[in-house]
């Protein structure tokens, strides 16, 4: 069930893409053009998706579960470390250069488009960079093949 409403979710997020024009690039890197012609449709869309994001995201911190029961752990929201700034950065670099952000991407390589295709495979390339980088937690070899015990 989580699995059809977390692809529910992700349609509903392309459809308002689409419609409110944020999968063209020329229409982000608009936004970002503050010395020239800019254009504020970015602004009104980050507004829309506040409004609708900032009633769940209180119900989900307040119940500690999404609305089907599955848990969730937020991050610490003052925690600022390197790679949160790391990868800040890189996001807001990528972003400005290309105008595309990982959704808008997902949803310009179903129409083909060699930009999206480079970002995404860049996308990509830096979650190996990072999963190679980040330490992984240590599991205990006796741990890995006991059954679970029953309660």
């Amino acid at each position: 069930m989580a699995s059809l409403a977390a692809f529910a979710a992700g349609l509903l997020f392309g459809a308002g893409l689409l419609i409110s024009g944020m999968a063209d690039p020329q229409r982000v890197l608009g936004f970002l053009d503050v010395a020239g012609q800019w254009n504020p449709a970015l602004a009104f869309t980050m507004i829309g998706a506040i409004a609708v994001a900032a009633p769940a995201y209180w119900f989900v911190r307040r119940r500690g579960a999404t609305a089907l029961g599955e848990a969730v752990v937020l991050p610490d929201r003052f925690k600022i470390d390197a790679a949160l700034l790391g990868g800040s950065a890189l996001f807001g670099v990528g972003w400005g250069l290309s105008g595309i952000c990982p959704g808008p991407a997902l949803l310009l390589l179903t129409g083909g488009s060699l930009q999206a295709a480079v970002f995404a495979g860049s996308m990509v390339a830096g979650f190996f960079v990072l999963s190679a980088l980040r330490p992984q937690p240590a599991v205990r070899p006796d741990a890995a093949h006991k059954p679970p015990v029953a309660r």
